[in-house]
């Protein structure tokens, strides 16, 4: 079982990091729900070719993860947690280029509705052009990408079914 993280306890080193971020305009609770419902992403994210689960319960679910960024495909084995009370989304990457890779997703009401943020972080291996790698093809060119889509996508899916 991988180490519980949140957001504060996110390790400082020289690696890849990568935030992005939206407002969504829905209720706290359905916004959170949404995006910790990984079988529901398939169906809104149109980027998400397939989920499939390994491991299954309403805390902790191991799964495979094929997206696209693009026309590239890629895929990911990650294990999820899900935190109702801190309201977050963890994921620890197991498999493929990201393994090692954490992700917190954190959900904060403010003002004009949800602050909903990802956080990735992911220290390389790879002496020498591992930071390269890292930061440049991994961070760059396919976690924001990537990030950005299902941000957008599920913003557009809470409002347009339960925005206020």
């Amino acid at each position: 079982m991988s180490q519980h993280i949140g957001r504060n306890d996110l390790p400082s080193f020289n690696g890849m990091h990568a935030e992005n971020s939206i407002i969504m305009k829905a209720p706290l609770e359905k916004v959170f729900e949404t995006a910790a419902d990984l079988s529901l992403w398939p169906k809104i994210l149109p980027h998400y070719r397939w989920i499939r689960f390994l491991e299954q319960s309403p805390a902790r679910n191991v799964v495979i993860m094929a997206a696209r960024r693009k026309w590239i495909p890629v895929q990911w084995t990650s294990e999820q947690e899900i935190d109702r009370e801190r309201k977050e989304v963890r994921f620890h990457h197991l498999k493929a280029f990201t393994k090692g890779m954490r992700v917190v997703w954190t959900f904060t009401p403010i003002a004009d509705g949800i602050d909903v943020k990802i956080h990735h972080e992911l220290k390389s291996t790879i002496p020498v052009l591992g930071a390269f790698i890292a930061e440049k093809i991994i961070g760059e060119f396919f976690i924001r990408f990537i990030a950005n889509q299902t941000l957008d996508h599920m913003k557009r899916y809470v409002e347009s079914r339960y925005g206020s």
